[in-house]
């Protein structure tokens, strides 16, 4: 179960209304540079700035995030996988999939809920998801039809599937150190007879 702020915990023990809206952020890279970019899109109809975890972060807003399939939690290590629609009419969406590379880029997802009559924010967004990007699919429609960028998303769990990219050769353990000449010798091991505890017996040269 999600532990959610204690005043979203009291509307909704007290049966009154809440106006959820969905805050994505995306860690990314700049496929020209390389260097680490951050892109953030709501559910909401403007601009906003919001403060998670102490870090202010500003999100982009205007019909830029489209639909989400009602998010699923779970105890123990299975890979969750969700979609999240966008529609790549908006420009932030253009440079997330274009501008920068976001193959296995970090993503999380928060809910931020409102009081529907004031529009305040009731508390700190609550995070609702983290994981990767897995997949980014843009569908594009015939004359008449409607535009979509889908991305599948992993959970973190499946960072645990990962399988070592280092192995133990000689020149891994170089990359390390240098002068590390444990494993040298290793890509041989098996192929030279070593005689233990005996004298080997050589024959004349001359046959």
């Amino acid at each position: 179960m999600r532990a959610l702020p204690s005043p979203v915990l009291a509307r909704l023990a007290a049966r009154e209304g809440i106006c959820a809206r969905v805050l994505l952020w995306v860690k990314a890279r700049e496929r020209d540079s390389g260097a680490e970019a951050c892109l953030g899109l709501w559910s909401g109809e403007d601009h906003a700035v919001f403060v998670i975890g102490g870090e202010s972060r500003s999100y982009f807003g205007a019909g830029g995030l489209i639909s989400m399939p009602p998010l699923t939690s779970e105890v123990g290590l299975n890979v969750r996988s969700h979609r999240l629609v966008l529609s790549p009419l908006a420009p932030e969406v253009s440079q997330l999939i274009r501008g920068y590379d976001p193959r296995l880029a970090p993503v999380e997802i928060h809910v931020a809920s409102f009081d529907p009559a004031t529009g305040v924010l009731l508390a700190e967004p609550a995070r609702v998801f983290r994981g990767v990007i897995n997949t980014v699919t843009v569908e594009t429609p015939p004359e008449g039809g409607e535009a979509r960028v889908e991305l599948e998303l992993l959970s973190a769990a499946q960072a645990l599937t990962r399988t070592l990219a280092l192995k133990k050769s000689a020149e891994t353990l170089r990359l390390r150190a240098p002068a590390d000449a444990f494993r040298q010798y290793i890509a041989v091991t098996g192929a030279v007879e070593t005689v233990w505890g005996e004298a080997r017996a050589t024959r004349p040269a001359n046959g």
